[in-house]
């Protein structure tokens, strides 16, 4: 079914206040046909949300309760801000390794503390979020390549299948890093620590998730956490057997708390909130773009980073966590048939009445049919297959992804981040510090002009040097493409009068890349040489002008094509070439 159709334009003001809603914007011209529809995904989704949202609570370190208030208010903050029709968003796999590794150091074991660290660092990722949207920046995931985003994704999620591997033998410790914490089970197990009971439930209750996960509409959280709390009621596994279970939970809603934490924590918790904000907008915007597609409604990213954002500012000041698109529970809501955010209203309220009216549901839930869950989704988190592909067909950046997994799975999730994040910027300024470039020749029976070095058979055009450069121009390979000029002047087979530079690929120049071109120009005038340009784009030539590079070298260098350009030379210089 086809979205709601759009009203008539509103006036500026009215509309430009609204574009910042578009959740009030869907609710204004909302069919009541699709109402049963949203209620019912609503309440599918409430059945997954509870037990979802405390494991992952309690795997990020703090009390379950507190994933609970940060499935109810992210959802109906996200419902208003956010621009995607059926995403659902809440605690999430993706970050439990980053909150976990700035919680678990600085709390000292208090859990009071503990969630004021996390919610500390969900306002970061919110604020970070909603300046980036505001700021139009919703493209910087991209600066993330794709063998980079797997290679950090599958260290991720090998730090929370570490971590939640002990509580699944209900054995319990401080965790010191992925290495240590394996070397800390093998010992446990070898000291006869697992409870057996606990390790039966949990791997009873993986079993079932990963069994039924081939089924899109059955939900297999729901049936593994429902059996585990039957099983573990009916056998008394808490009284008799010693099994770690959830306990009663705390009855009512959330309440306003601002998280005031000390001075010496603060660059830990900016530096986690940061990372938390990149992932978590990574994570949503594939996601989002994926049932952008789906539904076949456009959604902006930058109103996307907006959305995020206040999901996260609204879940820090009300005892929560950082919060993400989640992968496993919008295909829930759209199997259930969720047609808006409405479904996502209808699981927050199914949620808060369940604090409300029966917090001791999930009461014999036992903590390693939580971990199964963490577990579930932290296997689904891995990516193998593109990979292999990516060895096959370009393997320096299949070993990028490596290095990044490696530096998460031994530095941690917060410094693999950092790491991630320079591995991008040096990827990028290599290709482009050493661009491709080309000498153009003339190829029989091909129109234009091409690479000599793929066709060695090109002819040159006597005392002319086409070079087509393939990059912008900035600092970092001004240097390189003077020395390509100079170089491929002196190799040519004649005296060069002029050097013609194809600059369509050219999309900027920066200052540094302004003065050598200004230097270049000067030091072939004194050679005799000209310099000329060709197809310079209109946006670059502006920033010639204003970076002072045509007064030094003239404003009648360029020509539109680099057909134009040979024949200028030609008649110019009274050169007998045919083309």
């Amino acid at each position: 079914m086809q979205p709601p159709s759009s009203k008539p334009a509103a006036p500026p003001g009215k509309r430009d206040w609204q574009r910042w809603l578009p959740g009030l914007q869907v609710l204004r011209s909302y069919p009541l046909a699709w109402l049963p529809r949203d209620l019912l995904a609503g309440l599918v989704l409430t059945a997954m949300l509870v037990p979802v949202g405390i494991a992952y609570a309690q795997a990020s370190g703090v009390p379950g309760i507190h994933g609970l208030y940060a499935t109810i208010v992210p959802l109906l903050a996200y419902a208003l801000f956010g621009p995607s029709r059926i995403l659902v968003l809440g605690p999430d796999s993706a970050l439990v390794a980053i909150i976990i590794a700035v919680v678990l150091p600085l709390s000292g074991g208090d859990p009071l503390r503990a969630i004021t660290l996390a919610s500390a660092m969900a306002l970061v990722s919110g604020l970070v979020c909603l300046a980036a949207g505001i700021l139009r920046l919703g493209f910087i995931t991209e600066l993330l390549s794709k063998p980079i985003r797997y290679g950090y994704m599958n260290g991720i999620a090998l730090t929370v299948l570490i971590s939640q591997t002990p509580k699944l033998f209900g054995i319990s410790f401080d965790s010191e890093g992925p290495a240590r914490d394996i070397w800390h089970l093998v010992q446990a197990l070898l000291d006869g620590k697992a409870n057996w009971h606990a390790f039966a439930v949990g791997a009873g209750s993986l079993a079932i998730i990963l069994l039924l996960k081939r089924f899109e509409r059955v939900p297999g959280m729901l049936v593994a956490v429902v059996a585990a709390t039957l099983v573990a009621w009916s056998l008394q596994f808490e009284a008799r057997y010693g099994v770690k279970v959830t306990g009663s939970l705390p009855q009512g809603l959330p309440g306003f708390a601002f998280p005031l934490i000390d001075a010496a924590d603060v660059q830990a918790i900016l530096i986690g909130g940061f990372a938390a904000a990149l992932v978590s907008f990574a994570d949503t915007s594939v996601l989002s773009r994926t049932y952008a597609a789906k539904t076949r409604t456009p959604v902006d990213a930058n109103q996307e980073m907006i959305g995020l954002g206040m999901a996260n500012l609204a879940t820090g000041l009300f005892q929560g966590i950082a919060v993400s698109s989640s992968s496993s529970r919008t295909p829930v809501a759209e199997a259930a048939g969720a047609r808006t955010q409405m479904a996502g209203v209808f699981g927050a309220l199914g949620v808060a009445l369940l604090l409300l009216l029966g917090p001791d549901l999930l009461k014999h839930l036992p903590g390693s049919a939580l971990a199964a869950v963490v577990i579930a989704s932290a296997i689904g988190l891995f990516e193998f297959k593109d990979l292999r592909r990516i060895h096959r067909i370009q393997q320096w950046e299949f070993w990028l992804s490596i290095t990044c997994f490696v530096g998460v799975a031994v530095l941690g999730a917060v410094p693999g981040i950092g790491l991630a994040v320079a591995i991008a910027v040096i990827e990028f300024l290599w290709d482009g510090w050493r661009p491709h470039y080309a000498v153009l020749g003339r190829v029989a029976g091909i129109r234009g002009y091409h690479d000599v070095s793929r066709y060695p058979q090109a002819r040159l055009v006597p005392g002319l040097v086409l070079l087509r450069w393939d990059a912008p121009l900035f600092f970092a390979n001004a240097e390189l493409f003077q020395n390509c000029v100079l170089q491929a002047v002196q190799q040519a087979p004649a005296p060069v009068r002029r050097v013609v530079i194809a600059a369509e690929p050219v999309t900027s120049v920066d200052v540094t890349s302004a003065d050598m071109l200004v230097e270049l120009e000067q030091s072939l005038r004194g050679q005799g040489i000209e310099l000329r340009f060709a197809e310079v784009k209109d946006p670059v030539r502006d920033k010639l002008e204003r970076l002072e590079v045509l007064a030094h070298i003239g404003r009648d260098v360029f020509q539109p094509t680099v057909e134009a350009a040979v024949d200028v030379y030609l008649e110019e210089h009274q050169v007998d070439w045919k083309p």
